[in-house]
């Protein structure tokens, strides 16, 4: 009976033995193996990172929109400032070339006086002192004005060109040859860096 007793024990020893090293391999405790399925934990983590892998995409897309339209607003700024820069070089210029064009226009006048005393000396001898300091004066004018790019506009005998040209009237032409051309000059034109400070004003032939 007592070695009944010895054997019962050592089963029951084995049985807790068991127990245990089962209990181990499944710490849920329901005796089943744990398997590979993802916990719903698991899955709403994943669905965070995708959601913020989304999003950063989208700020990215979103920044290289930007970028682009900042790169085209600078390249148009670029092209409108080059095109400032260059109207002012150019207006700039205009002004340096015909900025005292008021004050030539003025002096054309006087010219005209000199050439009409110079015209009423031509019987009076070339020694006379009055003659002398009369066309001394003239020509220091006409130096001036060729110092500033002012030039007389060629119109006797030339083809009538309406943009040098003023016709104050027109008569038959005394040649053939002469149709068409000015005749007689009543008044100088000049340009001022070929631009027509004042036009010719002349008689055509026909």
């Amino acid at each position: 009976m007592s070695e009944n007793k010895v054997n019962q024990n050592t089963e029951n020893q084995k049985e807790a033995e068991v127990k245990e090293t089962v209990e181990n391999q499944n710490p849920n405790g329901n005796g089943e193996e744990k398997t590979g399925e993802t916990t719903p934990s698991a899955k709403k983590t994943e669905e965070k990172k995708k959601s913020r892998k989304d999003k950063k995409g989208e700020k990215v897309a979103e920044l290289e929109e930007k970028l682009m339209e900042l790169s085209d607003k600078h390249l148009r700024l670029q092209a409108e400032f080059d095109n400032f820069r260059k109207r002012t070089v150019k207006e700039k210029a205009d002004l340096i070339k015909s900025g005292g064009e008021s004050v030539l226009t003025g002096i054309l006048p006087v010219i005209d006086d000199f050439e009409r005393a110079i015209q009423s000396l031509k019987d009076v001898p070339e020694d006379d002192a009055g003659k002398q300091g009369t066309l001394l004066i003239y020509s220091k004018f006409r130096e001036f004005l060729k110092q500033n790019n002012v030039k007389e506009i060629e119109a006797l005998h030339n083809d009538f060109d309406v943009d040098m040209h003023e016709a104050l009237t027109q008569i038959p032409a005394p040649e053939e040859k002469l149709k068409g051309k000015v005749v007689d000059v009543i008044q100088k034109g000049y340009t001022l860096n070929d631009k027509v400070i004042r036009y010719a004003k002349v008689v055509v032939g026909e």
